[in-house]
């Protein structure tokens, strides 16, 4: 994973492990990196600090841990897992403590981006096993109030305008 200073040029390599690291977002503050790798062997979520210093192991679960993504105030992390057997929803500390599940779906859940205001998560997910389509949903942080946003299928890559009251996908 590289990080480049835009008004500068400078890039700096943050991670240098013959893994795969990949997916990496960067806090709210702009001082740490999350990313998911297979350094271990299985995909894991990491966190480490812009300077390349600090790396931190986030989940150690044996499971595929991915696609995390920051709270906005940074001080949470919800990411997808298939931990119980298929793709959920997850949320923890930004230091990986604190872990809960969001959601308990009996197929697909992953894709996760939080509001604005840090209040509401949209995603994406598949209700119907062995159904392949995939539409948008959003929920409450906490997990409750899902509800489907739009009944277009194939929804994928949610992400909420800077007001936070609109949604793109694709």
């Amino acid at each position: 994973i590289y990080l480049t200073v835009n008004d500068t040029g400078v890039t700096r390599r943050l991670t240098a492990d013959p893994a795969s690291d990949l997916e990496p977002k960067i806090s709210p503050d702009l001082t740490r990196v999350v990313f998911t790798s297979k350094r271990t062997g299985n995909y894991e979520l990491f966190r480490i600090n812009v300077d390349g210093s600090g790396l931190v192991q986030l989940t150690n679960h044996g499971a595929t841990d991915s696609a995390a993504t920051w709270s906005p105030d940074g001080s949470r992390i919800a990411f997808q897992s298939n931990r119980n057997g298929n793709d959920d929803l997850f949320v923890m500390n930004a230091d990986g403590s604190g872990l809960g599940q969001l959601t308990t779906n009996l197929d697909y859940d992953g894709e996760p981006a939080w509001s604005p205001d840090g209040s509401q998560i949209a995603f994406v997910s598949r209700r119907t096993p062995g159904n392949q389509t995939y539409y948008l949903y959003v929920m409450n942080a906490d997990g409750n109030g899902q509800r489907l946003l739009s009944s277009l299928p194939y929804s994928s890559r949610p992400a909420w305008s800077y007001a936070g009251k609109r949604l793109l996908f694709d």
